[in-house]
């Protein structure tokens, strides 16, 4: 068990790393090229990155490898395909990565569920417990990264919110959506195996 939780922090830690040093180089290119925009959103990568490295070094917690590697192509696919090489302007592009990302985050608050509930906690919670969780966890998640585009625009003069009010209700529908579904599959999942604990490969 300790060497699979070793092995686990080793793999966060590498695949993070690796991100966080590919988005330094783009963050160091495109400011010698003067491309300020481009720049700054790799500096965002850096950050955003960076955090699965942060929690693997300085805390003790269990790693989940696949909703982690989700998360760093998540952040490839957004930040780098999505914003520095211009795949939003696909149009349905930023709405795919929303759905996806209320998807993710849907797993992610599973994932959360399955380690803060103590195992002898019973099986009374109710399956209607795990699916508002799951889906005010991935709803939460959408609202906050739309609070980060705002305050992007807004301090930093960027144009994350391209389309005003619609693209952000699109992107929070989307993000309910994705959330949505997974949400209705875990709490159907909880009501079946008849206890509350979800297992999350």
């Amino acid at each position: 068990m300790g060497g699979e939780l070793s092995m686990n922090r080793y793999i966060v830690m590498l695949t993070s790393a690796a991100y966080v040093i590919f988005m330094a180089v783009l963050s160091f290119y495109y400011n010698g090229e003067g491309q300020s925009f481009e720049a700054m959103v790799a500096v965002g990568g850096i950050v955003c990155g960076a955090v699965p490295l942060v929690l693997a070094i300085f805390t003790r917690l269990q790693f989940n490898i696949p909703i982690t590697v989700s998360y760093l192509i998540f952040l490839f696919a957004s930040q780098y395909l999505g914003s520095i090489r211009g795949w939003y302007s696909l149009g349905w592009w930023d709405t795919f990565l929303h759905l996806l990302s209320g998807s993710l985050l849907a797993f992610v608050a599973i994932a959360l569920y399955e380690r803060l509930v103590r195992r002898g906690a019973g099986k009374g919670i109710s399956p209607w417990f795990v699916f508002l969780f799951t889906l005010s966890f991935a709803g939460l998640g959408g609202v906050v990264w739309e609070v980060y585009e705002f305050a992007s625009d807004q301090f930093f003069g960027m144009t994350l919110q391209g389309g005003g009010n619609k693209d952000t209700m699109v992107d929070l529908l989307a993000d309910t959506t994705g959330g949505l579904a997974i949400a209705v599959c875990a709490g159907v999942r909880s009501k079946s195996a008849g206890k509350n604990r979800i297992k999350v490969k």
